[in-house]
Protein backbone atom coordinates (compact mmCIF):
# COMPACT_ATOMS: atom_id res chain seq x y z
CA UNK A 1 0.00 0.00 0.00
CA UNK A 2 1.02 3.50 -1.12
CA UNK A 3 0.85 5.87 1.91
CA UNK A 4 2.76 8.98 0.20
CA UNK A 5 3.08 8.91 -3.51
CA UNK A 6 5.40 10.84 -5.71
CA UNK A 7 5.22 13.26 -9.07
CA UNK A 8 8.57 10.86 -9.79
CA UNK A 9 8.23 7.80 -12.14
CA UNK A 10 8.36 4.54 -10.34
CA UNK A 11 12.02 4.19 -12.31
CA UNK A 12 12.88 7.62 -10.72
CA UNK A 13 11.84 7.09 -7.34
CA UNK A 14 13.89 3.96 -7.28
CA UNK A 15 16.90 5.23 -8.43
CA UNK A 16 16.49 7.96 -5.90
CA UNK A 17 15.63 6.26 -2.69
CA UNK A 18 18.27 4.03 -3.53
CA UNK A 19 20.54 6.84 -3.54
CA UNK A 20 19.08 8.51 -0.57
CA UNK A 21 19.34 4.68 1.37
CA UNK A 22 22.75 4.84 1.14
CA UNK A 23 23.73 8.01 1.81
CA UNK A 24 21.38 7.46 5.17
CA UNK A 25 23.22 4.71 6.22
CA UNK A 26 26.81 6.52 5.87
CA UNK A 27 25.58 9.33 7.38
CA UNK A 28 24.02 7.67 10.60
CA UNK A 29 27.30 5.35 10.52
CA UNK A 30 29.42 8.57 10.24
CA UNK A 31 27.94 10.15 13.52
CA UNK A 32 28.15 7.14 15.38
CA UNK A 33 31.94 7.03 14.48
CA UNK A 34 32.71 10.49 14.58
CA UNK A 35 31.20 9.80 18.91
CA UNK A 36 32.49 7.18 19.51
CA UNK A 37 36.38 8.51 18.59
CA UNK A 38 34.83 11.90 20.20
CA UNK A 39 34.21 10.11 23.33
CA UNK A 40 37.98 8.12 23.28
CA UNK A 41 40.42 10.73 21.76
CA UNK A 42 43.69 11.41 23.08
CA UNK A 43 46.65 13.02 22.79
CA UNK A 44 47.99 16.41 22.79
CA UNK A 45 45.28 17.95 20.09
CA UNK A 46 42.58 16.15 22.28
CA UNK A 47 40.50 19.40 22.87
CA UNK A 48 40.61 20.65 19.20
CA UNK A 49 40.01 17.18 17.64
CA UNK A 50 37.37 16.65 20.25
CA UNK A 51 35.46 20.22 19.53
CA UNK A 52 35.74 19.24 15.49
CA UNK A 53 34.29 15.48 16.37
CA UNK A 54 31.16 17.41 17.70
CA UNK A 55 30.82 19.99 14.13
CA UNK A 56 30.86 16.79 11.83
CA UNK A 57 28.50 14.64 14.48
CA UNK A 58 25.89 17.88 13.70
CA UNK A 59 26.50 17.81 10.18
CA UNK A 60 25.73 13.97 9.72
CA UNK A 61 22.97 14.75 11.35
CA UNK A 62 21.33 17.13 10.78
CA UNK A 63 21.55 15.58 6.86
CA UNK A 64 20.67 12.51 8.04
CA UNK A 65 17.66 13.88 8.72
CA UNK A 66 17.19 15.94 5.79
CA UNK A 67 17.78 12.89 3.81
CA UNK A 68 15.54 10.96 5.84
CA UNK A 69 12.75 12.70 5.47
CA UNK A 70 13.51 13.62 1.24
CA UNK A 71 13.01 9.97 1.04
CA UNK A 72 10.09 10.40 2.78
CA UNK A 73 8.95 13.31 0.46
CA UNK A 74 8.83 11.01 -2.62
CA UNK A 75 7.41 7.90 -1.03
CA UNK A 76 10.22 5.44 0.26
CA UNK A 77 10.51 4.68 3.44
CA UNK A 78 13.98 5.10 4.97
CA UNK A 79 15.36 2.98 6.99
CA UNK A 80 17.72 3.78 10.24
CA UNK A 81 17.68 1.00 12.39
CA UNK A 82 21.38 -0.41 13.54
CA UNK A 83 21.10 -3.73 11.58
CA UNK A 84 20.70 -2.03 8.87
CA UNK A 85 23.11 0.62 8.80
CA UNK A 86 25.70 -2.37 9.98
CA UNK A 87 24.81 -3.79 6.96
CA UNK A 88 25.16 -0.99 4.30
CA UNK A 89 27.45 1.58 5.55
CA UNK A 90 30.18 1.69 3.45
CA UNK A 91 32.33 2.83 6.57
CA UNK A 92 34.89 0.84 8.08
CA UNK A 93 34.83 -0.55 11.30
CA UNK A 94 36.51 1.50 14.24
CA UNK A 95 38.18 -0.03 17.27
CA UNK A 96 36.75 0.45 20.71
CA UNK A 97 39.29 2.15 23.46
CA UNK A 98 41.37 5.10 23.82
CA UNK A 99 42.42 6.51 20.21
CA UNK A 100 45.47 8.55 19.52
CA UNK A 101 44.61 11.91 18.44
CA UNK A 102 46.45 11.27 15.28
CA UNK A 103 45.10 8.21 14.39
CA UNK A 104 41.53 9.73 15.41
CA UNK A 105 42.28 12.37 12.18
CA UNK A 106 43.27 8.89 10.00
CA UNK A 107 40.23 7.84 10.91
CA UNK A 108 38.02 10.52 9.89
CA UNK A 109 39.78 11.62 6.87
CA UNK A 110 39.09 7.86 5.72
CA UNK A 111 35.26 7.90 7.17
CA UNK A 112 34.79 11.14 5.62
CA UNK A 113 36.14 10.04 2.10
CA UNK A 114 33.65 6.96 2.13
CA UNK A 115 30.74 9.09 2.87
CA UNK A 116 31.96 11.75 -0.03
CA UNK A 117 32.12 8.45 -2.23
CA UNK A 118 29.12 7.70 -1.74
CA UNK A 119 27.46 11.33 -2.06
CA UNK A 120 29.16 11.83 -5.10
CA UNK A 121 27.62 9.01 -6.59
CA UNK A 122 24.25 10.02 -5.44
CA UNK A 123 24.83 13.62 -7.19
CA UNK A 124 25.89 11.61 -10.65
CA UNK A 125 22.87 8.85 -10.01
CA UNK A 126 19.71 11.78 -8.78
CA UNK A 127 21.09 14.35 -11.75
CA UNK A 128 18.46 12.93 -14.52
CA UNK A 129 15.34 11.60 -12.11
CA UNK A 130 15.51 14.22 -9.55
CA UNK A 131 17.34 17.22 -9.31
CA UNK A 132 15.97 18.17 -5.55
CA UNK A 133 17.88 15.54 -4.42
CA UNK A 134 20.40 15.85 -6.21
CA UNK A 135 20.56 19.67 -4.86
CA UNK A 136 20.50 17.93 -1.07
CA UNK A 137 23.58 15.37 -2.12
CA UNK A 138 25.64 18.80 -3.74
CA UNK A 139 25.27 20.71 -0.10
CA UNK A 140 25.99 17.69 1.74
CA UNK A 141 29.09 17.26 -0.66
CA UNK A 142 30.28 20.80 0.11
CA UNK A 143 30.19 20.57 3.82
CA UNK A 144 31.76 17.17 4.03
CA UNK A 145 34.54 18.17 1.67
CA UNK A 146 35.19 21.37 4.18
CA UNK A 147 34.76 18.64 7.08
CA UNK A 148 37.65 16.57 5.18
CA UNK A 149 40.32 19.10 4.40
CA UNK A 150 40.04 20.48 7.84
CA UNK A 151 40.85 16.93 9.36
CA UNK A 152 43.83 15.92 6.73
CA UNK A 153 44.75 19.48 7.72
CA UNK A 154 45.67 18.35 11.18
CA UNK A 155 47.72 15.46 9.18
CA UNK A 156 50.77 17.78 7.81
Amino acid sequence: MAVVTSTLTESARKVTGDALQGVLADLIDLSLVGKQVHWNVIGPRFRSIHLQLDDVVVTARTYADTVAERASAIGVTPDGRAGTIAKSSGIDTVTDGWVKDSQVVEIMVEALGQVIKRVREGIDATAEPDPVTQDIFIGLAGDLEKHHWMFQAENV
